[in-house]
């Protein structure tokens, strides 16, 4: 039996997808700047509109995206790109292994799919809602697809605006800056407690320290960074209320 516009569950599936719509829709105030960058950087490294197009549709990843266009627009191997974009990449395990739990349930072919729409942006805010909301598994995929397909019909339209048009964009006008913008728009909301807070410092630290190191290695150094500081915090802050239900002298227990 097909789902009517009368049932439930397909109400419920609406609503989901909307919410994913509604839940990255500010963050794209940031990823429209970074598009337009993605495109204008592809024409003038040579690539032209359908190197633009191509990257975005196969690519679509703004960082990796950025570095790769770079390198090969200075006459980098196109193996040191994509061996640079997949380095920047690996954060996408981490959003992975901490989504899957959420998802596991779905078919592989399914979630081998959906892996596609996969994005710093689409991640945060779905796993914000998974995390606070009630959503079934369905719900939980159609609130996912609706964060991920607006960013990525988002991302595409920018790249192509950028690459056509960017000629004609004041230089005075400081697109370079949506690109730390939107990430910081993804990082303050998520900190919410100590361990977080822990996790985005020693993670920032670590990727600007290593900024400047070969082959964009810093990115994910940081993050490994600030993931392996964060899960310590979170263990101390388990720890922490045990050791102080048990007395000390000073208080005039017993050891």
């Amino acid at each position: 039996m097909t789902a009517t516009a009368t049932d439930p569950s397909a109400r419920g599936l609406r609503a989901a997808f909307l919410t994913g719509v509604r839940g990255v829709a500010p963050l794209l105030l940031g990823v429209v700047p970074f598009g337009l960058v993605a495109g204008v950087a592809a024409v003038e490294a040579g690539i032209g509109l359908p190197g633009a197009v191509g990257f975005s549709v196969v690519v679509f990843a703004g960082a990796s995206q950025l570095a790769a266009i770079d390198l090969l627009g200075q006459g980098a191997p196109a193996a040191v790109a994509i061996g640079t974009a997949l380095v920047i990449n690996l954060r996408m395990l981490m959003y992975s292994a901490s989504m899957a739990p959420e998802l596991a349930p779905l078919p592989r072919r399914t979630r081998i799919a959906s892996a596609y729409l996969l994005t710093d942006q689409a991640y945060a805010v779905s796993i914000l809602e998974f995390r606070t909301g009630a959503w079934d598994l369905r719900q939980r995929l159609a609130l996912y697809l609706g964060a991920g397909a607006t960013l990525w019909g988002t991302w595409q339209v920018s790249t192509v605006v950028g690459a056509v048009g960017g000629a004609v964009i004041p230089d005075s006008i400081p697109l370079g800056y949506a690109v730390p913008l939107a990430f910081l728009s993804l990082l303050v909301p998520a900190v919410t407690d100590r361990p977080t807070l822990v996790a985005a410092v020693v993670g920032g630290v670590v990727a600007t320290v290593g900024a400047d190191l070969p082959a964009n290695i810093g990115m994910p150094l940081g993050a490994f960074s600030g993931v392996a500081a964060g899960w310590f915090a979170s263990r101390r802050a388990r720890v922490a209320p045990t050791t102080a239900d048990h007395p000390t002298f000073a208080d005039g227990g017993h050891r």
